[in-house]
Formats: C-alpha cells, structure tokens, sequence
C-alpha cells in the first residue's frame, strides 16, 4: 500500500448534511490487476504490454476478472433511502446498524434549499432543474423536520415503556440516518459508480458516488482512467443508430492521425477496424 493510499485510510468525506464516506482497508492497486492479468496471458507478456496499456486493453474489452483481485472496504453514513437505492448492488458485502440491537440516533436527512424542487415533467423518477423559491423551500424543510422530530419523540416514548427496539422503530422515517460497512471488488465498484455518479442519478447518492470515486481514483490511478475513458464517458450504439453512422461517414482518419489524438497505434487500428 502506498503512502497515498494509507493516507486515505479513515480519512472522512462529509456527505450531505450529517452523512460520511470512509476508506476502512483496501487489498491490491493497479500492480495487482496487471499481476491477475499476467497470469491469465502466461510468460513475456511483460514484454509486449507496459502497465498502463494492459489496463487500458483490459478495461476495452471487458476483461473484468483482473479487476475483481483488488477490493475496497468503506464505512458509510448515509440516509436509509439512500441505502435502499445502494443496496440494489447486491455484489457486495454489507453489515449494517442495527436498530433491533441498538437505539436509532436522532439523526435525519434534510435536503439543501436549493434541492428542494418539483417533480421534472420530463423524468419520472427525478426532480426539476430549478428548486422552489426560499421562502416556499424553506417552508417545506420545516415541515420535513417537525415530522422527524415528532416521529423520533414517539419513538423515545415506545423505547420508555419497554416496548422492544425492533417494533419501536418501525414508525421512524426512511430520513433517519443508518451506518454500514461495505466492501466490494473494483469491477463492482466501477459499475456502481458508472450508475450512481452520473447525472442521471439521484442527487443524494451521487454525492456519495463521487466521494468514493475520488478515493478510488487514488488509490488505482491508471484503472480509473482506464475506467473514465471506456466506461464512464464512452457511449453505447445500437445496430440501427451503427448503421446511420455507416450512411453518413464519407472517410476514414488514418493510424497516425488518430494517434495524434491520443489513442495509441493499437487502440487506433482496433477503432478503424470497427469503423469498417
């Protein structure tokens, strides 16, 4: 482990209001995903493929299972709404605080002034561009925040009369705010961060998305390039939209000139070979 990556190690990312992303351990780097591979290809692949370009070659053609020797284990506070969405990645190993164990915090998630929008005409599942005017805003996190503080006093009350944690808790909010500690392989975690920092995605894990990507590109810089160029911001074409593409291309660029682009001599040929 390097000295960069130790220095992330407990290092607290503030999530949202009261909500945190944390790096407990991590097992391998960039090294150990070109080690995985090497195995896979035999002896002298040294030789033809430097470092960078066997992850980049790996991550181009989905050769996922060298990814999977490095693993990453967070200690993450989040609101339990958000850990609903999470939990959908379902290749990962979590151990969760346990309201039957122990007492729920009066800890609640309220939302930022300038996150309290309508509903987007445009995406069901999503809010507007444009958030509600401050006194409006301000009127519903008040609204939002004596209902939490009221569910939470009942809560006390049951807790009081010894009824058991585990019914007491049943009224609390999906505001309330849990802790977990997940771990997951770097495959797993590019593809949860593939869904959950991109625009797209709800704003409230996509500020814990992009925590752990910072952590991440830290500790496997060349895997999360590799990740960023063929994954996060590459695009996805259907046979028929290929097929438009063909109709309208009238030439080719050259080996040399893509190469003048950044794209090394093999990626080049790779992608002319597609374009034909």
């Amino acid at each position: 482990m390097t000295e960069e990556v130790q220095a992330l190690l407990g290092k607290e990312y503030r999530c949202l209001d009261k909500g945190f992303v944390r790096l407990i351990d991590v097992m391998g780097d960039d090294a150990a995903i070109v080690q995985a591979a090497r195995v896979s290809y035999g002896s002298g692949t040294k030789k033809v493929h430097e470092d960078r370009g066997l992850i980049r070659y790996l991550m181009r053609h989905l050769h996922t299972t060298p990814f999977e020797m490095v693993e990453f284990k967070f200690h993450v506070k989040l609101p339990i709404f958000v850990a609903r969405q999470w939990i959908r990645h379902r290749t990962a190993n979590v151990n969760e605080y346990s309201g039957r164990y122990s007492e729920m915090k009066d800890e609640f998630y309220v939302p930022d002034p300038d996150q309290v929008r309508a509903q987007s005409a445009m995406n069901k599942q999503g809010r507007a561009e444009t958030a509600f005017d401050a006194d409006e805003a301000e009127k519903i996190r008040a609204s939002m925040q004596q209902t939490q503080e009221m569910l939470y006093g009942q809560y006390q009350d049951l807790l009081a009369t010894d009824l058991a944690r585990e019914i007491a808790r049943i009224n609390l909010p999906v505001s309330n705010y849990t802790e977990w500690y997940w771990k997951t392989d770097l495959h797993n975690l590019f593809h949860f961060l593939r869904l959950r920092i991109d625009p797209h995605a709800q704003y409230e894990i996509r500020v814990f998305g992009e925590a752990m990507a910072e952590i991440v590109k830290a500790a496997v810089p060349l895997a999360y390039e590799a990740f960023e160029d063929y994954i996060l911001h590459a695009r996805r074409f259907s046979r028929l939209e290929l097929e438009a593409l063909r109709s309208m291309l009238t030439s080719l660029p050259t080996v040399e000139e893509l190469e003048s682009r950044g794209l090394s001599g093999r990626e080049a040929r790779e992608f002319l070979d597609k374009m034909q």
